[in-house]
């Protein structure tokens, strides 16, 4: 199959001008070596049946011979030969040289390193595909583009989209395999195996520490009833325990290795004072890494999601999540989200490395476009107010508002740019 470039591309193209190696991270299944791949002149795949065997002899006799490969080289699932990485480093520190190696492994595979390889061996996390990446988003408007012209006209640009395909897209989600599979019955089925090996394997292959499959499902459940909500632990946590005994600890200990298989995320709070101390709240947001492990999780078709729009507002805000982590990436981008006392809410502030910011609000179609506007343009009169107040450090106002939906056609409202989120791109 021919490759589909990814957005983290251009991250690497800079990253292999400063570094030797590259160590790429994320969840299974998207895309990280074939990404490698394709910059590299050799592959060293420890998981080859065929050469497995020979690697690991080689690893004990002479590991040194591992850096005759052609460069650049990339070393597949190389936490099976740990010392990949010191020879790396090494290499690295001798060498001088940059872009010279490759690293990528399975998420449900951790190992201890001596030494971070900080400065030599550069780590970057690669998500699900983004829309646009899909090919389920159009483009015709970058996300950098809108922070770096406050006067961008968004006006009539259409996605010619619906949101029969945009429900599709959510369950069938941003996994690289489903690109190569013709009937969309069969690439929903990707997302649903994913989530069965994520608890019948992945969670007890990442230290081998057998887990409960059975608890682990109930955990994904939860978090799916409760997608991109305030729910709080005890919510969750209660969930399992109505059907499992399972001690606050072990559910903690269950909720951190899900993480670092990057199937959930909890998306902190922003919490500038723009009001009292007193008025800030700091939950966190319940979100998986792809939209599509919810579905999974509920055992839900896209068509169930026709007749229960308020569910899917919160599979559509997490997909909204991800796309926006990818899109904002190579701009060192990072996602939180706003709630005070008051219940101002902001779906998500989207902070770049060079402090500008975006307030997004996600909204299911046009009936709650107005409750958005008026919300994004409240929290801006508040930064504005809060600055008049010359006893107080004064916050930057934000550079971009957005609302992002289901829609067909972008436009403006009061400063206010209301986008398709398949028309969105980097």
């Amino acid at each position: 199959m021919k490759y589909v470039k990814r957005i983290i591309d251009k991250d690497l193209d800079l990253r292999e001008q400063a570094f030797g190696a590259i160590n790429i991270l994320g969840p299974k299944g998207s895309g990280k070596t074939r990404t490698a791949k394709e910059r590299c002149a050799f592959t060293v795949e420890f998981e080859d049946e065929s050469r497995r065997d020979s690697y690991f002899l080689l690893a004990d006799s002479n590991i040194d011979a591992f850096l005759n490969f052609p460069r650049p080289t990339l070393f597949d699932e190389w936490q099976d030969v740990p010392k990949i990485w010191g020879l790396i480093r090494l290499a690295c520190d001798k060498e001088e040289r940059f872009g010279q190696f490759y690293l990528t492994g399975s998420s449900s595979k951790k190992v201890q390193t001596a030494h971070t390889g900080t400065t030599r061996i550069s780590t970057v996390t690669m998500y699900p595909m983004s829309l646009y990446e899909s090919g389920d988003s159009n483009g015709k408007i970058s996300l950098k583009e809108l922070f770096d012209n406050p006067h961008l006209v968004v006006d009539g640009i259409t996605s010619g989209s619906d949101i029969n395909n945009i429900i599709f897209a959510a369950c069938r989600g941003g996994w690289p395999r489903t690109l190569e599979i013709k009937n969309d019955e069969a690439k929903l089925l990707i997302a649903r195996d994913y989530f069965k090996q994520i608890c019948e394997k992945d969670i007890s292959s990442l230290d081998d520490k057998k887990r409960n499959p059975e608890i682990v499902s109930a955990i994904l459940k939860s978090y799916a009833r409760n997608v991109a909500t305030l729910a709080k632990k005890n919510v969750i946590y209660n969930d399992v325990c109505s059907n499992y005994k399972i001690s606050e600890e072990t559910f903690d200990e269950y909720i951190e290795k899900l993480k670092e298989l990057f199937v959930i995320a909890d998306v902190e709070a922003w919490s500038p004072e723009i009001r009292s101390k007193k008025a800030l709240r700091s939950p966190k947001k319940r979100i998986f890494i792809d939209p599509s492990i919810a579905s999974a999780a509920l055992g839900i078709s896209p068509e169930y999601y026709l007749t229960d729009f308020d569910l899917f507002g919160h599979v559509f805000e997490s997909l909204v999540y991800r796309d926006l982590l990818v899109y904002s990436s190579s701009s060192g981008g990072s996602i939180k989200h706003y709630h005070d006392a008051y219940d101002l809410e902001v779906d998500y502030i989207v902070t770049l490395s060079d402090g500008r910011y975006a307030l997004v609000e996600v909204k299911l179609g046009n009936k709650r476009i107005e409750e958005g506007v008026n919300n994004l343009l409240k929290f801006k009169r508040l930064v504005k107010e809060h600055n008049e107040n010359k006893n107080k450090l004064p916050i930057r106002e934000p550079d971009l508002m957005m609302i992002i939906t289901t829609g067909d056609i972008s436009y403006s409202k009061d400063g206010v740019k209301i986008i398709p989120i398949t028309c969105l791109k980097d």
